[in-house]
């Protein structure tokens, strides 16, 4: 049986399905991998289109019928997260006034500042073209994701807000949940199990076998250097990503439960894979 497999060409990503790739992990089944940007992987999702997709934790509040979530590969900012970020120091009570960039009005980190701030003015941008728009001042704020959470000092920008901080203090100590993956609910459950147990274990190896992993991963790093990139990798494949846990539960279900409290996003009954 062949099974899509959709993940974005990022270097935590492609960290994660290295051993897969490589054809390191031992399984009765066949592995397509679809490399697409993450909008395009909450879109198709909305649709069913892969049996196993990486997808926006904000995404699921709309595929939840569709897709079982898995215990491995999830994206939490354990005390960091998606940062905004301006050519100059804005109070934080001012920010509404302000034009923010945004990644995607899909993407976890959308609904996080819609969390703290409800009545953002927001424009949609690719992500990798939000910290040069802010830097030739055609936005005046920026949420960045991915590498940029690391570069932006360097870029001469000034972090007025880490939202996987803020979320942080807002609830405990919980991660904030950014992205999961998911297999179909329609494939069967011995099928899903055995996707589960795969993935996880290439996981498992790819930790174990760092160096090589991230040579791979590096391929996909855009073009950052080899010490960001590891250090990216680090912050979002880690313990939480080989098993989320009660923790990474909880903290994906009160996200998206304050979501829809905020009548931000819909009510979604939500099933992890055992």
């Amino acid at each position: 049986m062949t099974i899509r497999l959709g993940h974005s060409p990022d270097a935590d990503d492609a960290f994660m399905f290295w051993a897969l790739a490589e054809g390191l992990v031992d399984t009765p089944l066949q592995f397509e991998h679809v490399l697409r940007d993450i909008q395009t992987l909450n879109e198709w999702a909305r649709e069913g289109k892969l049996e196993f997709t990486a997808l926006s934790v904000h995404n699921l509040a709309y595929v939840a019928d569709r897709y079982v979530v898995l215990n491995q590969g999830g994206s939490f900012g354990d005390g960091y997260g998606p940062m905004l970020v301006a050519r100059e120091p804005i109070p934080l009570e001012q920010l509404r006034d302000y034009t923010i960039a945004v990644p995607g009005y899909l993407t976890s980190a959308y609904l996080a500042l819609r969390l703290f701030l409800p009545d953002a003015q927001t424009v949609e941008m690719p992500f990798d073209a939000i910290m040069p728009a802010v830097q030739r001042g055609e936005v005046p704020v920026g949420l960045l994701i991915h590498e940029g959470q690391l570069t932006h000092r360097a870029a001469g920008l000034h972090l007025l807000l880490d939202l996987g901080v803020w979320w942080g203090e807002q609830t405990g100590g919980l991660p904030l949940p950014l992205g999961v993956n998911a297999i179909r609910r329609d494939l069967p459950e011995s099928v899903q199990r055995e996707i589960a147990r795969a993935f996880r274990e290439s996981i498992r190896l790819g930790l174990e076998n760092r160096d090589q992993a991230m040579r791979y991963a590096m391929q996909f790093g855009r073009g950052i250097d080899p010490d960001t990139a590891d250090r990216f990798v680090g912050m979002y494949v880690n313990a939480l990503t080989l098993d989320m846990g009660e923790r990474g539960r909880r903290a994906i279900t009160e996200f998206l439960r304050r979501g829809a409290a905020a009548g931000i996003t819909p009510h979604a009954e939500l099933r992890f894979l055992d």
